[in-house]
């Protein structure tokens, strides 16, 4: 799997790229500046890109930017965004279009490899994984003028985990709860939030966080 990746520190974008390597990552770029990026993610077409929000020149959202960018050139290309904070117009942004795998992780709260690679994994598969604390700033966002307000605190609990990327077994297990429970749980916040019915799961999650989070 091709992997562009862009973070402007070194310690960590060598890290990063020993960690992506040593889990059968082919790392076709590993770049520092939003210019690098835009360039690396045009060249080299990956299947999954890592982006630091935080890039030269700018150290603003450049790094947000050129992925952005890139997704509106190139619908559905998977990206895994890395930052410091919970940045809810970024993640709102990121989330907006609906189309291909999409993450959010705050770096400080990536605790081992195994975490990383499988986020790296889900998105790159069209999948989410989102940062727990992304999500609980997501859906509390003017949550009391939005449908979000007739949800039960147990389907918000399920509805977090399933943004995550979580499986129903996953969910099922974490709440101790049964499969057919979770199942129950989740039809009830589609209904509730006024989604209409899909065979994929995956845009369906980016759809509830894209309402959810719209101004």
């Amino acid at each position: 799997m091709r992997v562009v990746l862009a973070e402007d520190l070194f310690l960590l974008r060598d890290g990063l790229v020993r960690m992506l390597e040593a889990y059968d990552f082919e790392v076709v770029a590993a770049v520092e500046s939003g210019p690098e990026l835009t360039r690396a993610l045009a060249e080299q077409r990956p299947d999954v890109a890592v982006v630091d929000v935080r890039l030269p020149p700018s150290f603003t959202d450049e790094g947000l930017q050129c992925a952005l960018a890139a997704r509106r050139d190139r619908p559905g290309l998977p990206v895994l965004v890395l930052s410091q904070h919970v940045e809810q117009l970024y993640a709102r942004e990121l989330l907006a279009d609906g189309s291909g795998g999409v993450g959010y992780l705050l770096k400080d709260r990536v605790f081992d490899a195994e975490q990383f690679i499988d986020a790296v994994r889900r998105v790159a598969a069209g999948g989410t994984a989102m940062d727990p604390q992304v999500i609980s700033q997501l859906l509390s966002r003017r949550a009391r003028d939005r449908p979000m307000a007739r949800l039960t605190p147990r389907e918000v609990e399920v509805m977090e985990l399933v943004a995550q990327g979580r499986s129903n077994t996953a969910i099922a297990s974490r709440l101790v709860i049964t499969e057919r429970a979770v199942a129950k749980h989740t039809s009830n916040i589609f209904g509730k939030l006024q989604l209409p019915p899909s065979d994929d799961d995956n845009r369906r999650v980016l759809a509830v966080l894209a309402y959810l989070d719209r101004g």
